[in-house]
């Protein structure tokens, strides 16, 4: 026996009144942005104490530092200390300006760092493109390990390797000159050589570790890329112009705005042990003139402006070369 059930049309949905809210308290409809702030940073209190540290360091060691860039603008003397002694304005900074050094040391730094970035600065993407292609995971394991063992050799030793490869006497260099009848060079002695020896080493010791940021930048690039261009034909060094290329271009622009940054801060310490009497004129740059009289002739507030100009230089590169790379669509510091 079945029972019809008599199905009737829907019953239609009513809407509902929507609400008035209340108005609201100025003042007080929300919490405030201080206390809220508060909350969450005592709700990750942990994260804040694994960061304080490093807080700490930065304040005692970069930015309390700082205030004493003022005796730059003194005559300063240990005496009177940093407060008392005499202003004197931008004198200091117009005496290097025009010593007869001037010239010659920004031109030696801007000469050895500009050379350097254009024969350096590439070498490492060019080795990272061609260790990446490498078929064979272990030989290419044993590739990096060779390339970036340099980077861990200190400035001193590779300085004394520089003295023993190229001395005049008992150097393997000058041996190979003299096996095929040249006459052997003081390299160390001879202004003309400063250069590429500086500028040679630099690239054998450094160029393995960036050549670890552009391999870690190679490794996000999506592998199906490369799949899709192989089977449309594409070899490897098309593979290499418009896949790999590309994708690093933007770690390839930071890197190139920092070093652009960092052009009149030439590294102190292979200079100096580099540097001898003879070659003098090519090897005295900024931040050795700056320990010379600073240090050696005790003109504190001279060398400090002159650390200080060479910061403002810096600075205004950096934010030059940031600003041009953010015109033209590529990626930038801020």
């Amino acid at each position: 026996m079945t029972t019809d059930t008599a199905v009737g049309p829907p019953t239609p949905k009513v809407p509902r009144a929507p609400q008035e809210s209340a108005p609201r308290t100025p003042g007080r409809s929300r919490p405030s942005s201080r206390g809220s702030r508060l909350r969450r940073i005592l709700h990750s209190w942990q994260l804040y104490v694994l960061l304080a540290p490093a807080l700490v360091y930065l304040v005692v060691f970069k930015y309390w530092p700082m205030y004493g860039a003022q005796i730059a603008f003194r005559e300063y003397n240990p005496v009177d200390g940093f407060f008392w002694s005499p202003w004197v304005g931008l004198q200091h900074f117009d005496t290097f300006l025009h010593s007869f050094q001037f010239g010659r040391i920004v031109a030696n730094t801007l000469t050895i760092n500009t050379v350097g970035l254009l024969v350096a600065f590439p070498v490492p993407i060019i080795l990272a493109l061609i260790v990446n292609q490498l078929p064979s995971e272990r030989f290419k394991r044993l590739t990096q390990t060779i390339l970036y063992s340099p980077s861990f050799i200190s400035v001193v030793v590779v300085v004394g390797m520089i003295h023993l490869l190229f001395s005049p006497s008992s150097g393997l260099v000058n041996h190979l000159i003299s096996a095929v009848g040249g006459q052997p060079i003081f390299f160390m002695g001879a202004p003309e050589w400063f250069r590429p020896l500086y500028i040679g080493s630099d690239v054998w010791q450094n160029a393995g570790f960036s050549m670890i940021i552009y391999l870690a930048a190679l490794t996000a690039i999506d592998p199906s890329l490369h799949e899709a261009a192989r089977m449309d034909g594409a070899n490897r060094f098309q593979r290499i112009r418009h896949i790999d290329i590309p994708g690093i271009l933007p770690v390839i622009t930071i890197l190139f705005i920092l070093a652009v940054g960092n052009i009149f801060n030439l590294g102190f310490e292979k200079v100096y042990l580099m540097q001898t009497d003879l070659n003098l004129p090519t090897s005295e740059v900024i931040n050795t003139y700056v320990y010379k009289v600073g240090l050696q002739s005790a003109q504190f507030s001279y060398s400090a402006a002159i650390g200080l100009f060479n910061s403002v230089l810096n600075l205004l590169l950096l934010l030059t070369f940031n600003w041009v790379a953010k015109k033209a669509n590529q990626s930038s510091l801020w």
